[in-house]
């Protein structure tokens, strides 16, 4: 249990024990009631992996042992950094929890599910919840209804998926999963996640009641704890351990928030280890968005979380499959989280839609072969639900050590395009596009081949 008290938004999802309890009791019923017995799989063929797709939350993209990180220790992510292929040099679709997590369940870049926000727009001015702004929600929402997703395609190959952790888009049923924690609520225009945010926090016993009643079925695992998400509230343990490293209590938080996810990835591990399933199942990791902790406050610095730089968008990906991948470390290809979907849909012997443009990570000649990556940020409250580009306040594009960074002149008509060198310059403090005008123009040419909403 945490040590302190969850704060804000996420107070309202704090289940009492014997709530929580008595919904995992009658999740584990239900998983048993729909076990089945066929290991086959569906065309006849040898059975496919299992799927584990671990994403953190609001994190920053060098904050782990395996990428170097000086204080934060993350022994169990270290570990399965030394058995995956690492892509240190990954990036979201958007710095932003709702749009990311839409693009990775749907291999969909946001103006393509159109998912660019966090929240639907203010009525009258007002944070709230009038019902006028949640039947906007659920405008919202109804996107997920209208494309494949994941867990909607693992099915055809005979899967059962289990919803954890983060999820905005309503009940989890709406993004096809057969089981998941999350239902939807409507008095809060269904924020976060509700009863499925106590993953990871309080228990891990959905996924193991899951994994269990899975039986010889195939299965997906959508793992989205809010961690290292704030509230910064880790055990008294883990902090104390960051307490004399740093004179800022808030890093101290944040630090310790990283090693508490850490640990429960362990345990989430160590179930496939107990159970046997670790030959036979895929996992994989991703970050939703980035995180810098600011110093004297709770809240992150300008330049990550909802910004265009890389605090804001970069993460590392990782892939584990044992005897399928090879563990190495890619330090010159770029990928994305769009190519999650691909890669988990390749694996698994089905193909990509045909709008998907992402690539599958385990095949080498493709990602070598990706000239570009692309993402953009939105705003938190959408302006427009139903028109994409009025949300949209940059694109960016990443090639190579070059990173251009497009603003949406409608939105901020005195910004000017910015380049960076991401090579000699990894904190983007030196704008190059009057400097390399020929690469700058590359770039865009890229960019709005990619998506010209602009």
């Amino acid at each position: 249990m945490p040590s302190e008290p969850m704060l804000g938004e996420a107070r309202s999802c704090r289940l009492n024990r014997r709530t929580f309890l008595g919904c995992g009791a009658a999740l584990s019923g239900a998983l048993a009631a729909q076990r089945l017995a066929s290991a086959a799989a569906p065309d006849g063929g040898g059975r496919p992996p299992n799927v584990v797709l671990i994403i953190s939350d609001d994190q920053g993209w060098g904050d782990y042992g395996f990428m170097g990180h000086p204080t934060i220790r993350t022994p169990r992510l270290d570990r399965l950094a030394a058995e995956s292929l690492v892509l240190p040099r990954s990036y979201v679709t958007a710095p932003l929890c709702c749009p990311s997590l839409g693009s990775i369940i749907t291999g969909l870049h946001p103006h393509q599910n159109g998912i660019t926000s966090n929240d639907p727009p203010q009525v009258g001015g007002k944070r709230g919840w009038p019902p006028e702004r949640l039947k906007l929600r659920e405008e919202v929402i109804s996107n997920i209804d209208r494309v494949p997703t994941l867990p909607r395609l693992l099915k055809q190959r005979g899967y059962v998926s289990l919803q954890t952790g983060k999820w905005w888009l309503g009940n989890h049923s709406r993004g096809g999963f057969t089981h998941g924690m999350t239902h939807g609520d409507p008095k809060r225009g269904g924020r976060h996640g509700d009863a499925g945010l106590k993953i990871g926090r309080e228990t891990m016993q959905p996924i193991t009641d899951f994994i269990d009643a899975a039986g010889e079925k195939p299965f997906f695992v959508w793992y989205a704890p809010f961690l290292p998400h704030s509230p910064h509230n880790p055990p008294k343990r883990l902090l104390a351990k960051y307490q004399g490293k740093t004179t800022s209590m808030h890093i101290a938080r944040y630090r310790a928030m990283c090693e508490w996810f850490d640990e429960t990835v362990g345990q989430l591990l160590d179930y496939l280890d107990t159970k046997r399933l670790t030959a036979n199942t895929l996992v994989l990791y991703v970050c939703d968005n980035g995180w810098i902790q600011q110093p004297n406050s709770s809240g992150h610095a300008p330049r990550s979380k909802q910004s265009r730089f890389d605090g804001g968008v970069r993460t590392p990906i990782m892939v584990r499959w044992p005897g399928r991948v090879k563990p190495r470390r890619d330090d010159k290809a770029v990928a994305s989280s769009i190519d999650l979907a691909p890669t988990i849909l390749a694996a698994c012997g089905l193909e990509p839609t045909a709008r998907m443009q992402g690539v599958n990570l385990l095949d080498e000649k493709a990602l070598s072969a990706r000239e570009a990556v692309f993402g953009a940020v939105y705003s938190h409250d959408a302006v427009d639900i139903h028109n994409p580009a009025r949300n949209l306040q940059w694109r960016w594009c990443v090639s190579g050590r070059w990173k251009l960074c497009l603003p949406n002149r409608a939105v901020a008509p005195d910004a000017t395009a910015e380049l960076y060198d991401l090579k000699a310059d990894p904190n983007e403090s030196r704008n190059l596009a009057t400097r390399h005008p020929d690469e700058a123009a590359r770039l865009r040419r890229l960019t709005d081949a990619w998506y010209a909403a602009v």
